[in-house]
């Protein structure tokens, strides 16, 4: 793409934020461009945000059922999934499955739950806890 080209739609997505590009510059190399975004982009991720959002309520009322972790529901909350989970803690995928069964997440070692909780951005404590509703908010985007 040409630099004069570089989306400049000012995307919510971004809060008035700009990421760079690269884009050849007019001698055909590449240089590095600020962009404020694209609309297509925006939508596609206002897509996955909705998902998330959609995820994470199915999950809070899992919870709430007690067929599922409150580590379920704030995987889902903090825009995560389960491979980004494994990968922001070194954990299996069939691991943190396991993790999912509130019996066995009782029981987790105060390690683990540490590892869960620096991942996820929040205390051991907050981890246990489920918040009253869905924390997913779209319009803040």
């Amino acid at each position: 793409m040409e630099q004069n080209k570089v989306p400049q739609d000012n995307i919510r997505t971004y809060n008035n934020n700009k990421k760079a590009m690269y884009a050849t510059d007019g001698t055909g190399k590449y240089a590095l461009v600020s962009s404020s975004g694209w609309k297509v982009e925006e939508e596609a991720t206002m897509q996955a945000i909705l998902e998330l959002k959609r995820l994470a309520e199915k999950a809070h009322e899992e919870v709430r059922k007690e067929e599922k972790s409150p580590l379920y529901y704030h995987m889902y909350a903090n825009r995560m999934d389960l491979q980004l989970l494994s990968e922001s803690t070194g954990l299996f995928k069939w691991r943190i499955k396991r993790h999912f069964r509130p019996s066995v997440f009782l029981k987790l070692s105060s390690r683990l739950l540490v590892r869960y909780a620096h991942a996820l951005g929040m205390t051991t404590e907050e981890l246990h806890e489920l918040p009253a509703e869905n924390k997913i908010d779209v319009h803040n985007e």
